[in-house]
């Protein structure tokens, strides 16, 4: 867009007004003339820069004429300064041949794509070594353009230097390439020009576009090599600006074109490609516009803070089940896609071009060729089409080129791909085709690679054609920090897992979950749960009984029968029900086992279950499965089978309690008196919920403890194995002390995940507690565990008021701030028969156990187990308790004030937070 078709140019600046103005300061000498300069050029860059702003608060969406605006107000304001600078400061009337000058602009302002806070890249050049008076004149600029508060990014080169260093370096190369003529002698940049061309582009457009798609992968791989992350970098990341930028890059340097427009002239994209190239362009250039603004720096990452205001400012509006921030990062993510599938074909003309030197520049070179390709065609060892009507002819094809893909591990051409894309809506009539159905299916249940494949058919559209569901969730955020990745992205990579696991790939990390899957009756029940589990999010209910309903009607026309429907219903329904048992719930309490057992009722939805919640949870992101998840899910899934085995639920806890405690005679060798004493002080629970090692280091804790008369004792124990500390306190016990324990454990820097909490018969505590660093790693540095240790003891003297020091920490501002999490405390009576069972819901902050304890403290209740989860910004910390005489509490009156306080304490915390930031 050139800078004629800017509206209203003069009204952003008008250079003739500001030279007269300039023209006119007078001073003493020429740093007060420069100073005075300078105070008229912030004036006018500042309403410049504020009536741009206003433009895109008018037009939110037009990021290239906002760009270009920006550009068109600092090229104004660098020839101003230009001419002052050499009229008025540094006058030369009669300049010799070395003294010419030439001013450019350079990288993203060469292409006229200024942000509010992009750097002002730009380029002095010289026909020969500098002259005093160049150097004069370069600097005064240079300090000028500082004194204003811009951040420059520039070089000073001779004619001679920039050729030879853009020959070396590409990152220079690249920048000249988007040269621009700023001001100054003009017959200079000419010569510039002309000798960048000859002398460094000419003959090396092939390393160039090799260099610079290499440069793209690692840079994808920086940044997470998925256009589908949530908190995506609009500049650096896949399917973002640079990709863009990258095509015209190499587009240019191959056919030396000046315009997007000549792309099409040079066959590298279609008219209806350029529209969409340009779309992508003008949105992404908003959106960093709006970000730059909203946090008033050159900030590239959208992160969750800023994207629900970016909403708002690009009119985004809510509608069912979809909140104005999810469709807004919808359409970005459908953006980065079309981004994605430029790159595609963009790639595949410059492939033709290169191809007959024996150069390609993406997929490895096929091994083998195929017999039976039905029609397809090869191209040099790519599965592609014969003419642009074949999969009219036939639209299974558009299905069937993905099947003869996966099963000879074939690339599809991009020109393939891109005629696919063309004639998506075809699939539309193949829906119900018992053979498209067949092959689709295939695709799914592949014991190859399923997960590239669904990525392609995916990316050109076909997928959510074909599954209209599917379609649905494409591109579709969801506004947490929990989920990584949109929920196709999700989907597809949990189905990938899926995959991994089934063929040993991630055996060592799920060797449960790989020794499941070898005794399924029926693995594709599995896959196609894994593909529904989420498909119904974002309808405004609860997706689970939504996606069953998708499921009862999806199956059966892939070609399921009744049984496997049912199956794989049942699945998408309850597929949260293994981690919420898992991490929710007392795997020690029997109640939680009965009814887990009671809702899964065989063998072979258990072993379907585990694998499912292993994949989901894993294809969440990264940092999310840990080995703490990985215990509790092997353990709930242990004691489910044995009971499903078994058929009797106790039976197999009475040969627990023995096993462990004839584990334990056997390790410590101590007098049958003194082992009776031990397991009779003990109570039932503790036999049931802690394993032979644990029971092992307790007694052993204690007897120390009693022999040296010590009040306090703290074993601390890395457990690897698990990914957590075991911190193991021992002594009299007394009300609050739990409560004190987790701001001690926050205080030194931890997180408590798991916690039991024993009295012996004699009236002395013994607190089994889990913690992890912030990171969810075990806590296990020797200084952090000093560090722990004194601050139980400190907390346990109450050496200090533990609730004004938790709350006198500054607060550092986390990504959870974006979020409100509107507190919730559920009262489950029926989930155990010994315990009243309370799960809190809350946002997720530091001392939030601490204070949900110190309120259970102050209602007069027992702890006896604590289970703490978190997903994202969401905390959701479960407690087992009782009164203080080890009832239950069913008291209607009493348990809404428990209700009440402990929602107090979950609403304080937030505010807490909000206060601190």
């Amino acid at each position: 867009m050139p800078a004629s078709l800017i509206p209203n140019r003069r009204t952003i600046i008008d250079r003739r007004e500001v030279a007269a103005r300039l023209h006119a300061l007078e001073a003493d000498n020429n740093a007060d003339l420069r100073a005075a300069a300078v105070t008229e050029l912030r004036t006018v860059m500042e309403k410049g820069c504020a009536e741009i702003a206003e433009r895109l608060e008018q037009k939110p969406s037009r990021g290239s004429i906002i760009t270009r605006s920006y550009s068109f107000l600092y090229d104004q304001l660098l020839r101003l300064i230009y001419d002052f600078t050499v009229q008025r400061l540094y006058s030369n009337s009669n300049p010799s041949d070395g003294e010419r000058l030439t001013l450019i602009a350079v990288g993203g302002y060469g292409r006229s794509e200024l942000a509010p806070f992009s750097d002002l890249d730009i380029g002095f050049i010289t026909p020969y070594k500098q002259s005093p008076w160049c150097e004069q004149v370069i600097e005064s600029i240079l300090y000028t353009l500082w004194d204003l508060g811009l951040k420059v990014g520039h070089s000073s080169r001779s004619l001679d230097d920039m050729v030879r260093m853009a020959k070396s370096d590409l990152t220079i190369r690249t920048a000249l390439l988007e040269a621009r003529y700023l001001w100054g002698d003009e017959a200079l940049y000419d010569e510039a020009t002309r000798r960048f061309y000859a002398e460094v582009v000419e003959g090396t457009a092939q390393a160039f576009t090799a260099e610079k798609l290499a440069e793209r992968d690692a840079r994808h791989n920086r940044m997470g090599d998925s256009r589908y992350v949530v908190e995506p970098n609009v500049k650096d990341g896949k399917g973002g600006l640079r990709d863009l930028h990258t095509l015209f890059w190499i587009g240019r340097y191959v056919h030396q074109v000046r315009d997007l427009g000549e792309l099409v002239e040079h066959g590298l994209l279609t008219s209806d490609e350029l529209k969409q190239f340009r779309k992508a362009r003008d949105f992404l250039l908003a959106v960093r516009c709006h970000l730059h603004l909203i946090t008033s720096r050159p900030e590239e990452r959208l992160t969750f803070d800023v994207q629900p205001e970016i909403a708002q400012r690009m009119a985004y509006a809510e509608r069912t089940g979809k909140s104005a921030v999810e469709r807004f990062m919808q359409h970005y993510f459908l953006i980065a896609k079309q981004v994605g599938d430029l790159t595609g074909v963009f790639l595949a003309h410059l492939d033709e071009q290169y191809g007959p030197r024996g150069r390609r520049f993406v997929m490895p070179t096929l091994r083998r060729k195929p017999r039976k390709l039905n029609g397809f065609i090869l191209d040099r060892g790519r599965l592609s089409i014969p003419d642009e009507g074949f999969f009219a002819e036939d639209p299974v094809r558009l299905i069937e080129i993905f099947a003869l893909a996966d099963k000879h591990q074939l690339e599809i051409h991009p020109l393939a791909m891109r005629q696919a894309g063309r004639d998506e809506k075809r699939v539309a009539k193949i829906r119900k085709d018992e053979r498209a159905n067949a092959l689709f299916l295939d695709v799914l249940t592949s014991p190859r690679d399923p997960e590239t494949v669904l990525r392609w058919m995916n990316e050109a559209g076909i997928f959510g054609r074909f599954v209209p569901d599917f379609g649905r969730v494409v591109a579709q955020m969801q506004f947490d920090m929990y989920h990584h990745y949109t929920v196709d992205e999700h989907t597809i990579r949990a189905i990938g897992l899926l995959s991994k696991i089934e063929n040993g790939r991630l055996k060592d990390d799920h060797p449960l979950s790989h020794g499941v899957m070898g005794k399924l009756v029926s693995r594709r029940v599995l896959y196609v749960a894994v593909l529904l589990h989420d498909i119904a999010k974002g309808r405004g209910g609860d997706h689970s009984i939504l996606g069953a309903e998708v499921a009862n009607k999806l199956c059966p026309r892939l070609g399921l029968d009744a049984g496997e429907t049912q199956t794989v219903a049942w699945l998408v329904r309850w597929h949260l029900l293994m981690s919420a048992a898992a991490f929710k719930r007392d795997l020690a309490d029997p109640k939680t086992i009965e009814d887990f057992v009671l809702a899964v009722k065989s063998p072979e939805r258990l072993k379907l279950l585990l694998v499912l919640t292993v994949v989901d949870i894993r294809a969440v992101g990264p940092g999310v499965w840990n080995d703490w998840k990985r215990q509790l899910l092997t353990d709930l899934y242990q004691l489910a089978e044995e009971t499903l085995r078994l058929g009797h639920k106790h039976q197999g806890r009475r040969s627990r309690i023995a096993a462990v405690q004839e584990s334990l005679s056997d390790a410590l060798d101590w007098p049958k008196p003194d082992l009776d004493a031990l397991f009779k002080r003990m109570p039932r629970a503790y036999w049931i919920a802690e394993n032979e090692d644990t029971a092992i280091a307790n007694a052993r804790q204690m007897a120390d403890a009693s022999a040296n008369d010590d009040a306090l004792s703290i074993a601390m124990q890395p457990d690897h194995d698990r990914g957590a500390t075991l911190v193991t306190v021992y002594t009299a016990d007394h009300p609050g002390l739990f409560y004190r324990l987790a701001g001690a454990v926050d205080m030194a820097g931890a997180n408590v995940i798991d916690a039991r909490i024993y009295t012996t018969r004699d009236g002395m505590a013994i607190d089994n507690i889990l913690v992890q660093d912030p990171f969810g790693g075990t806590f296990d540095d020797p200084g952090q565990l000093q560090r722990l240790e004194t601050a139980i003891r400190d907390a346990l003297a109450n050496k200090h008021k533990l609730k004004e020091r938790l709350e006198a920490r500054p607060m550092a501002r986390t990504r959870a701030e974006a979020f409100h999490i509107e507190p919730l405390v559920l009262i489950d009576n029926k989930a155990s028969n010994r315990y009243t069972v309370i799960e809190v819901n809350a946002l997720d902050r530091p001392a939030l156990l601490n204070s949900l304890t110190h309120a259970l403290f102050q209602s007069k209740v027992t702890i006896r187990s604590a289970h703490i989860a978190t997903y994202g910004e969401r905390a959701v910390d479960t407690f087992y308790l009782t009164d203080l005489f080890g009832e239950k509490i069913v008291n209607g009156s009493r348990l809404k004030a428990l209700q009440k306080r402990l929602l107090k304490a979950a609403a304080e915390s937030e505010e807490t937070e909000m206060e601190a930031a």
